[in-house]
């Protein structure tokens, strides 16, 4: 039977972590309002930039019309179509509802002015107004404008075009075991600096009884010689090699189907067409590891393209290779009977025997 782990990353990034009896929550998210109209949901984002205009110029329209309703411009004899006969100077020209009220708090705020609708020098207050209101006009559109950008622009956009692979691999590289998964990007604008991580989640006792069920151990990875750094210009296999300082170091195949344990992989960087750092997430659980498979090449190079061709379809491919079924520790043990009393010939018999027992033992 195999045990399966409750992900605390699913394979889309999301981290499947919920908060409850959080005290004051609303104040404190109000307090950083910014942030959280980042974080809201393009709906009620899009719904709170449009009320936002909308309420204010109601809002700048009913001050208006308070104004003019106080002058009284709004009488009989002082409306636009009466004011040449009676020579009445209005606070503002062609005002004569609410509705026109309305309009002029929109070319107000937002400095169209059609030429219709202008202030006078009859009533400080509207001048007052008409200068409160243009300011406010340009301090919200800022406001709204910087939030619909940074959303645009989020770094978790961007990581939706860096894959990774579905499966992790175990198996046998320069004759030690090693943990591998594959990763790519799909635009043409390169991820600069990048730079990958592993965190292992797996429970642990301590010698004074603690449990602690989410305790986290970084895995050293790195990719061929290269370390932890990538040029990271086509799909890169990252592994993790499975040794002495491991914490897999122990466990074998029959061993990784039945132990519970997620393995957190993240890749970060800076966006070359924007500046801005990204982070892609995934994660792995012990039934999502192949143990001796392989990953399929995806870079070819094309003669007639004169490039190199990446080839996604074959991302996720994987082909099963002999692998001994063991665990690191005890393959390393056997490399050390064996050291200078066999030839390699025997050796490679020696392990293929050892896998054949193992699968006959699993199965």
């Amino acid at each position: 039977m195999r045990r399966v782990r409750r992900r605390a990353v699913f394979k889309n990034g999301d981290c499947n972590v919920v908060q409850k009896h959080l005290q004051r929550r609303r104040l404190r998210f109000m307090q950083d309002m910014y942030t959280t109209m980042v974080d809201w949901q393009w709906r009620w984002t899009l719904l709170a930039f449009a009320l936002s205009f909308i309420l204010s110029w109601l809002f700048f329209a009913l001050i208006w019309w308070l104004i003019i309703y106080t002058h009284g411009d709004l009488e009989e004899l002082h409306l636009p179509d009466n004011q040449e006969e009676s020579g009445w100077a209005p606070c503002v020209s062609a005002i004569d509802g609410f509705t026109s009220c309305f309009l002029f708090s929109i070319e107000t705020q937002h400095t169209i002015g059609y030429g219709v609708r202008t202030t006078s020098t009859e009533c400080p207050e509207a001048i007052f107004m008409m200068c409160f209101q243009s300011i406010y006009g340009v301090m919200s559109s800022a406001f709204m404008a910087g939030i619909v950008f940074a959303k645009m622009t989020r770094a978790k956009q961007r990581a939706q075009t860096l894959l990774f692979s579905k499966q992790a691999v175990i198996c046998q590289r320069d004759g030690s075991l090693s943990l591998m998964f594959r990763v790519g990007d799909m635009r043409k604008s390169h991820i600069i600096g990048a730079g990958v991580r592993a965190q292992l989640i797996r429970t642990k006792s301590t010698k004074e009884g603690e449990v602690m069920t989410q305790f986290f151990t970084e895995l050293e990875i790195g990719s061929d010689d290269s370390g932890s750094d990538l040029f990271f210009i086509w799909p890169m296999i990252i592994e993790h090699k499975i040794d002495e300082n491991s914490p897999l170091y122990n466990l074998n195949a029959t061993d990784m189907l039945h132990d519970r344990f997620e393995i957190v992989v993240i890749l970060e960087g800076t966006v070359e067409s924007t500046g801005q750092s990204t982070q892609a997430r995934s994660s792995y659980i012990n039934t999502e590891i192949l143990w001796g498979h392989r990953f399929d090449p995806v870079v070819l190079y094309n003669k007639d393209l004169q490039a190199y061709e990446i080839d996604y379809a074959r991302f996720n491919e994987t082909t099963q290779v002999d692998t001994p079924l063991c665990s690191a520790r005890e393959l390393n043990e056997i490399y050390k009977i064996q050291e200078g009393f066999r030839t390699p010939a025997e050796t490679t018999f020696t392990m293929r025997q050892l896998s054949h027992n193992h699968s006959d033992q699993a199965s």
